[in-house]
């Protein structure tokens, strides 16, 4: 495995990850992404950079420069106020009838990147993760507020369910 595939797993993962995960699903030692963990500090946190690897007791996160919170706080405060978009109402229904659904698995039903709009639905209090035990990646459900401003108690009353939850196309997509 390289450097770019810890790089890739810490921009994908929304949370800390552990250094025995990414060794596990990388089939390295923690060892070696202590390393790359290294060589990824030296890359990206410097004053002039927007991202920053974050590490704390064996667990590290790609984050942003927190130089730049009045930039991040004026897109977050502007993105979680007022309506939902296009883009956030397809995220949200992929995860009302797919989930429980990884980022991943969203990006690729949906065939772009959803980090900012599953953190901005997050944040909005409309899904919420979990995390299995020893998964690497947490999956997406909506959450009882959600379920409630929809009128309905269990995502199986959604209109269509069945025949949605378990579409062709959802299936080819996540089959690629």
């Amino acid at each position: 495995m390289t450097l770019g595939s810890v790089e890739a797993i810490l921009f994908v993962a929304s949370k800390p990850l552990s250094y025995k995960q990414l060794a596990k699903s990388l089939s390295i030692t923690a060892e070696k992404v202590a390393e790359f963990v290294e060589t990824l500090v030296a890359k990206y946190n410097h004053d002039d950079s927007g991202i920053h690897i974050i590490v704390s007791d064996e667990s590290v996160q790609m984050g942003t420069n927190p130089a730049f919170i009045e930039a991040t706080d004026g897109f977050v405060k502007s993105d979680i106020m007022g309506e939902l978009t296009r883009a956030q109402l397809e995220t949200l229904t992929v995860i009302a009838y797919r989930g429980p659904v990884t980022r991943p698995e969203v990006e690729q039903i949906r065939g772009v990147n959803c980090a900012v709009i599953i953190r901005n639905l997050l944040m909005r209090g409309l899904i919420k993760s979990s995390k299995q035990q020893d998964a690497l990646m947490e999956s997406f459900v909506l959450t009882i507020e959600a379920l409630a401003h929809l009128g309905v108690s269990k995502v199986e009353e959604l209109p269509d369910y069945e025949t949605l939850s378990d579409h062709e196309y959802l299936n080819n997509a996540l089959d690629q």
